[in-house]
């Protein structure tokens, strides 16, 4: 009897330390629990935006080498001894200005020969004239034979003939004579002389190059397909409704307007793009041939498309991506095709849809999976992207100073 109830003391004693151990242990991952919830941070502020097409408006901008669309090569017509030189090297010309004298004297004596030479021919047809009138009418008389009259007929055609001939000597003649003066054949800046005077120069002899500095021509590359978006914009809203802008490195601050007067027709084997070219006025003349410009087209766009902040692009494993919302807030990556940049956006070409939420801000600290708190987005692109560069710069700024403090702390142990 007394054995019984020992072993249902040692029972209930048993279960009662089970109890408790229960109970403690209970309590432990309640706490546990507890400690995880407050220490959960809450979802993370991020804007985001809704994806809708729009039209966007891109900055194109082509390396080319500026050129004088009208340049040209003052070369001798005649020959003869340089005897004049009528400008000074570098000075600005019009067309029409008289710049050389070659040794006109030898010219005119030439001029004044052809003159005797048509006298003399017209004399000759005059003469010539008579006769034929004379025989026609001795012919009627029957005191003439009919072959005399056809050979004074014959002569008289002659004379008119060699008086045609002397006409057109005396015009060569005369022509040569106004080639010893030696005009500009167009306005514009001129070289220095090639040939210096007292020289003798042949026919074909170059002798000074003139160089229009307004307007200004560049002729620059698009890759085939910017030269097919361009052609197409062109033809929906007119030439006028793209303008060009000339930018010299060299030049900073110094811009000319301009417009796009030729877009190829044809695509270059070599390097798959197309030709074009704009002119510019230029009439201060600060600009000149031969400089390394940037033409940068104004009003180009691309129309109903997709567009992010480029800020908001990453790359991924698969490529370029996007963080994307689903219906909980939660980020998910989206792999996309990129297109154009548009100044601080990004065209997307293919990856995305309407209707997409697609978060644009502080993308470095997000990942997939993670539950965003969504804000509006204003829209403003290059705000976000300066915050962020502002971000990161304060970020890098204190870690300098963690890393001076650490290295200062190191110091004075080390002192110690």
């Amino acid at each position: 009897m007394v054995s019984t109830t020992g072993n249902e003391r040692r029972g209930f004693l048993a279960v009662a330390l089970a109890g408790v151990l229960l109970m403690g242990c209970g309590s432990d991952d309640d706490a546990q629990q507890q400690s995880s919830d407050a220490s959960s941070p809450p979802p993370k502020k991020a804007q985001v935006m809704d994806m809708a097409k729009r039209d966007i408006s891109l900055d194109k901008s082509y390396p080319a080498m500026l050129r004088s669309d009208n340049e040209v090569t003052v070369v001798a017509r005649v020959s003869g001894t340089l005897e004049e030189r009528h400008f000074e090297p570098g000075q600005q010309v019009e067309k029409g200005d008289s710049l050389y004298t070659i040794e006109p004297e030898t010219y005119q004596a030439t001029v004044r020969q052809r003159e005797a030479d048509l006298q003399s021919a017209q004399a000759d047809a005059e003469l010539a004239q008579t006769n034929a009138a004379r025989y026609e009418r001795l012919l009627k008389q029957n005191s003439v034979s009919v072959q005399q009259r056809d050979q004074a007929q014959a002569d008289l055609k002659v004379a008119r003939a060699s008086v045609a001939q002397a006409q057109a000597a005396l015009d060569s003649a005369r022509i040569d004579l106004d080639y010893t003066d030696v005009e500009a054949p167009v306005s514009g800046m001129i070289s220095l002389s090639e040939v210096n005077l007292g020289n003798l120069v042949n026919d074909g002899a170059e002798l000074a190059t003139i160089t229009p500095l307004d307007p200004l021509e560049v002729r620059f590359q698009l890759p085939q397909e910017e030269a097919f978006e361009l052609r197409r914009q062109r033809e929906q809203q007119g030439k006028e409704a793209i303008t060009a802008e000339l930018q010299i490195p060299a030049l900073p601050g110094q811009t000319l307007k301009g417009s796009v007067e030729f877009l190829g027709s044809r695509v270059s084997e070599s390097t798959s793009t197309v030709q074009a070219n704009a002119f510019f006025d230029n009439p201060d003349g600060m600009f000149m041939p031969g400089q390394f410009v940037r033409v940068e087209l104004d009003g180009v766009k691309r129309f109903d498309v997709f567009a992010v902040p480029e800020i908001a692009v990453t790359q991924g494993l698969m490529g370029p991506q996007v963080y994307v919302l689903n219906d909980e807030d939660k980020v998910r990556t989206q792999t996309v095709q990129l297109g154009d940049t548009a100044g601080p956006w990004m065209i997307i070409k293919d990856g995305i849809k309407e209707g997409d939420r697609v978060v644009v801000s502080d993308p470095g600290n997000i990942s997939a999976g993670a539950v965003i708190d969504p804000q509006p987005f204003d829209g403003d692109a290059e705000a976000l992207s300066g915050a962020e560069e502002g971000e990161t710069a304060a970020g890098d700024e204190a870690e300098k100073d963690a890393s001076s403090d650490a290295q200062g702390q190191a110091n004075e142990e080390g002192g110690a």
